[in-house]
């Protein structure tokens, strides 16, 4: 497993360690992250100890550097730690852990949120069921095509984003257990209300999995709730839902009736994060592990990373959001780091009370290609998560500009090029 941490030379180590003593018995500062992470916590990934348990060791480190451990990601040696007693800011202790014997990473709890968050625009509502059928990007992507070849059905995809209406009609049948790792319990249905000001993402999730519904319509879909209708999360409830859908939940919750084979995340944050590498890593090591499609952002003309998407394991793909006119959506984040795009402008899809509503994003084009995914993987079973990502980047259309590639559904499948 690679690590993005240098440690420091050993003056400064020393001297770092000595700064540890002096404020560990200090009260701990106002450091409200500046939205960037949550306030005063912070995630540590532990090398076991030859003598005695991980959990004694992140005890220990948490007695000494003025912290208290929250909890701990499932059977992994990776922790959740409150600042308690400390006065440096939670980047700067972070740093400092890093240098500790037995501390592998320290980093910030970072919060991320859905892209159409962060442009603060949420639905419209208007359409039916026969509009949400017979839209554009059904047709722009040949999903007619590919649906006479392959329904996706025997593949499960996790929908990870604000939670589904799990009663709306689109969705009728096609729901597998989840769980809400915001409020701890398992019914992952959207909470809130429309509302531009504090809930400028409820109903996100139901668009999205209306999307995976619409694209691959016989898949399952496991809805796992780790955004607030604000759109927010963090790291902690993303990692926490990547491991359920995988089939390792927390203690105590029951683990899913069946694993996911591919994961959508309508999620981004700027910061590259160890406990994201390490998560994908592991999913990318896993005989039979899912596919992860994520959203690139919606920061365009920006080529700035937007992670998860930008991780570069070989079973991640990112997408960008592509127009009617078959070319790259100007708010589209985009780069060489991207791997497709998909129709992301004007999307209608399921949204809460039974109704339907129209949206924009690279959130909404991100589960035209999870669906795709899933109708590959019930086409191809023996086909890896690598090799999925692989075919269905190779086996796109051709739109130029700055993510030259679409995807294209039938392709994917194995269905000639249109003409």
């Amino acid at each position: 497993m690679r690590s993005r941490f240098h440690r420091p030379c050993g003056l400064l180590i020393a001297l770092i360690m000595l700064l540890g003593y002096v404020v560990q018995a200090q009260p701990a500062q106002a450091d409200d992250g500046s939205g960037k992470y949550v306030p005063n916590q912070l995630i540590v990934r532990l090398a076991p100890p030859l003598i005695g348990s991980v959990n004694m060791l992140a005890n220990t480190i948490a007695a000494r550097y003025g912290l208290s451990v929250l909890d701990r990601l499932d059977t992994l040696p990776i922790f959740r730690l409150q600042v308690v007693n400390n006065l440096l800011s939670v980047p700067a202790l972070a740093t400092l852990l890093g240098t500790v014997p037995g501390v592998l990473y320290a980093e910030p709890n970072y919060i991320g949120q859905t892209p159409e968050g962060v442009a603060r625009y949420s639905w419209f509502k208007g359409g039916d069921a026969g509009a949400y059928h017979e839209q554009w990007a059904p047709d722009m992507i040949r999903l007619p095509e590919a649906h006479a070849v392959v329904g996706g059905a025997g593949v499960t995809v996790a929908v990870l984003d604000t939670g589904v209406d799990l009663d709306h009609p689109a969705l009728a049948g096609r729901l597998v257990q989840g769980f809400d790792f915001v409020d701890l319990d398992s019914d992952p249905s959207e909470e809130g209300a429309q509302d531009h000001v504090c809930c400028i993402a409820y109903g996100h999730g139901t668009h999205v999995a209306g999307l995976v519904a619409l694209a691959a319509p016989e898949a399952k879909i496991m809805p796992l709730r780790i955004l607030r209708p604000d759109g927010k999360g963090d790291l902690w409830l993303l990692a926490q839902a990547v491991r359920y859908a995988v089939g390792v939940p927390p203690a105590g919750v029951v683990p899913p009736i069946r694993k996911a084979d591919v994961i959508n995340i309508s999620y981004s944050v700027p910061q590259r994060s160890f406990l994201v590498d390490d998560l994908l890593e592991l999913v990318a090591q896993m005989p039979g592990g899912p596919v992860v499609v994520a959203a690139a952002g919606n920061s365009g003309p920006s080529t700035a990373y937007e992670y998860p998407a930008a991780e570069r394991a070989p079973v991640v793909l990112a997408v960008a959001a592509s127009t009617e006119a078959d070319m790259l959506a100007d708010f589209s984040t985009r780069g060489s780091w991207v791997d497709l795009a998909a129709p992301g402008e004007n999307i209608l899809s399921s949204v809460p009370d039974n109704e339907y509503g129209t949206w924009s994003g690279t959130s909404m084009a991100t589960p035209l290609v999870a669906g795709t995914a899933a109708l590959v993987r019930a086409r191809y079973p023996n086909l890896n998560a690598a090799q999925v990502v692989a075919l269905i980047v190779n086996e796109s259309a051709i739109i130029g500009g700055a993510v030259p590639h679409r995807v294209d559904a039938a392709r994917a499948v194995g269905l000639p090029t249109a003409n």
